[in-house]
């Protein structure tokens, strides 16, 4: 039976599931652009998710670990970049016909909220909130007809892990983790281009630092004490702003926090310096080390569904 406030994102759905034979890496055009989003296929499958027994680091809202089981998806290769993110941003900040309405088009970014790190090039967009990430995919769904979303925290950590059972995606050992991850050990305290890593199994770029990725779910610490062995695509809905998970650590954290089942979440101190009032939903004066990167699931939701959907996820 589903633990009470979880549900299972889009049982409401009328589904239109893609062929296998067109389970595959594509490029997705960015509208407006010449830019492309790279997509990888993640299989369906089930893994356990939370801290293991043999990592010293979990913390207590890591455990206890469970089975859970994710249906297939496609995921960005790469975090979106300062580059993707401002076509739309200048596209519905000046679209009469905007894909979104008055309360949630884009307001004006009051302060460099890249702090000098880098914007154009390939640098991952930054200090934007939830509601910010999701309106990108919102509008990616509304200019290409296709259904973009972020991943469930569940959906993360399986794609993070790629098949494995490890403390990282490559294996326990720390000493590895430069090879694959900007992080407080070596980026010098900025974010950096993306892709020049090496990527996990499954062909994901920086899904361990760099910035830290928004997820679907409310964050709960006691997540694992909600849902039962075997749950099958587990997501804790929005009921309030704060706090949100995040996932992946970011290039200001430590090896600890760049742990496959790592948990973070999004506290009101992020956009403490914002001087607007009442403060953006766009926008995290404080939040400079959170990005996001998305997904295209197998089953692709009706309009009317994916119209329920992002107004669930973008009223709170």
């Amino acid at each position: 039976m589903r633990k009470p406030g979880f549900t299972v994102a889009f049982v409401l759905f009328t589904l239109i599931t893609t062929a296998q034979d067109d389970f595959k890496a594509y490029d997705q055009k960015v509208p407006e652009s010449q830019l492309n989003i790279k997509m990888v296929p993640v299989p369906a499958g089930s893994f356990t998710m939370g801290g293991s027994a043999s990592d010293k680091a979990a913390k207590p809202d890591e455990n206890p670990a469970r089975k859970v089981n994710i249906e297939a998806f496609w995921m960005g290769a790469y975090e979106i970049t300062h580059d993707i993110f401002d076509i739309f941003f200048r596209d519905e900040a000046t679209s009469v016909g905007s894909a979104v309405d008055a309360v949630t088009r884009p307001t004006p970014q009051y302060i460099d909220l890249s702090w000098g790190m880098g914007k154009t090039g390939g640098f991952p967009v930054n200090s934007m909130s939830q509601d910010a990430a999701m309106m990108f995919c919102k509008w990616l769904y509304k200019k290409t007809g296709i259904f973009y979303r972020l991943p469930s925290e569940a959906e993360w950590e399986y794609a993070c892990r790629a098949g494995s059972t490890t403390v990282y995606p490559f294996g326990d050992n720390v000493k590895e983790l430069g090879k694959y991850a900007w992080y407080k050990g070596n980026s010098k305290n900025k974010y950096q281009k993306v892709g020049q890593k090496l990527p996990n199994s499954w062909g994901l770029y920086d899904i361990l630092g760099n910035v830290s990725e928004w997820t679907l779910d409310q964050y709960d610490e006691r997540y694992f004490d909600k849902i039962s062995d075997n749950a099958s695509e587990p997501v804790l809905a929005p009921a309030k702003r704060y706090p949100r998970s995040i996932r992946g650590g970011s290039y200001l954290d430590g090896p600890e926090l760049l742990r496959s089942s790592s948990r973070q979440h999004s506290e009101p101190s992020w956009n403490k310096r914002d001087p607007q009032i009442p403060k953006s939903r766009w926008w995290l004066t404080d939040g400079m080390f959170v990005g996001f990167r998305v997904i295209r699931p197998v089953k692709q939701p009706s309009a009317e569904a994916a119209e329920t959907f992002y107004n669930t996820y973008l009223k709170n």
